[in-house]
């Protein structure tokens, strides 16, 4: 397919679908070929035969503070999490933050605890960092960057390459709860089971999983463009299709009703507590049970497989009433601002 021309970045390159795809592969990654090879969460670092693993990410969410937790909760755990599924126990942070002018001092102080906490609740330090105001009008209150190391826990590191058919996917709870949880608020929807920000860090949940199952190939955290993104960007770069089975996949109930009503499938909502895990068949359920075993594993489940691919992989859904559809990679303008 002839790639479109484009000649402005589009808010759509934010979301975390098809054109944030384009963005990174045609206009980014080229430019960096000698040192960026695979586009996973954490790079590996090898520095006099240590092996550390290396993130960074920025936060731009709206509202700043939602319920289950805010920009400072979210930059630490969403950090965390890309060390985490890496394959690394995550150590220390930094912290970069770009302040509007005019920006309240009451809500600065309480992100920074709220990010102080988080990163204590974590077991992480934030060790440096750096600070810049801009005029009123050019950023949108407060923006924050930060970066993250972690040692290595996983031997070998999880990897696209070593994923193949039959391997289970498993995924460690609900799905769509962070966005549908923002854009509620957004909307000022009120439902009888009040939604909430899965926002957490699952380093200990993953550290534990990757130090007891080898059989753990990949891991990913679904947060931008939801389960749907991050299913087709596996068979994308493995070039194997993958079939997900609908009454597998856990949805709380008021997240589906929001889902219903604003016109959204929910498997392209972002999550921002979740991981997505491809396990060797015969390690399966070991690690569904040692998930289950954990509080942010008690609603994990195995959703689907690998399958071999006849012509294009996809990534098609067995739905609940016996049909079958397929699950194209998002667009990227469901959800501007998640995260």
């Amino acid at each position: 397919m002839r790639k479109l021309k484009r000649n402005k970045v589009l808010l759509a390159h934010g979301g975390g679908g098809r054109l944030s795809d384009e963005l990174i592969r045609h206009n980014i990654q080229p430019r960096f070929k000698d040192s960026i090879s695979r586009l996973y969460d954490s790079a590996e670092l090898n520095i006099n035969g240590q092996s550390i693993l290396f993130t960074t990410d920025s936060y731009v969410i709206k509202p700043l503070f939602f319920n289950g937790g805010d920009i400072g909760r979210l930059a630490v755990c969403g950090t965390v999490n890309d060390l985490a599924v890496a394959g690394s126990k995550p150590v220390a942070l930094s912290l970069s933050l770009i302040i509007e002018e005019g920006f309240d001092f009451e809500l600065l102080e309480k992100i920074l605890d709220s990010l102080s906490t988080s990163a204590k609740e974590n077991n992480v330090s934030v060790i440096t960092g750096d600070t810049k105001t801009v005029e009123a009008g050019a950023a949108d209150k407060i923006f924050i960057n930060t970066a993250g190391i972690g040692v290595k826990v996983a031997n070998p590191l999880p990897g696209f390459d070593r994923i193949s058919v039959g391997d289970k996917v498993l995924i460690n709870g609900t799905i769509g709860d962070h966005g549908l949880t923002i854009l509620s608020q957004r909307e000022g929807m009120k439902f009888e089971s009040e939604l909430k920000s899965d926002c957490a860090g699952l380093a200990e949940l993953t550290c534990k999983l990757f130090q007891n199952i080898p059989g753990i190939k990949f891991m990913r955290d679904p947060t931008r463009g939801g389960l749907a993104a991050t299913l087709n960007e596996i068979a994308k770069e493995t070039k194997l299709s993958i079939i997900i089975k609908e009454n597998a996949i856990s949805v709380k109930p008021a997240a589906q009703m929001a889902a219903d009503m604003l016109g959204l499938d929910v498997l392209n909502i972002a999550n921002e507590g979740k991981f997505v895990a491809f396990v060797s068949e015969d390690a399966a359920d070991e690690c569904l049970k040692m998930c289950k075993e954990h509080p942010l594993g008690t609603d994990a489940s195995l959703i689907g497989e690998l399958v071999q691919t006849y012509n294009l992989p996809v990534v098609e859904l067995e739905t609940k009433i016996g049909g079958k559809r397929i699950v194209q990679m998002p667009y990227g303008r469901e959800l501007p601002r998640i995260c």
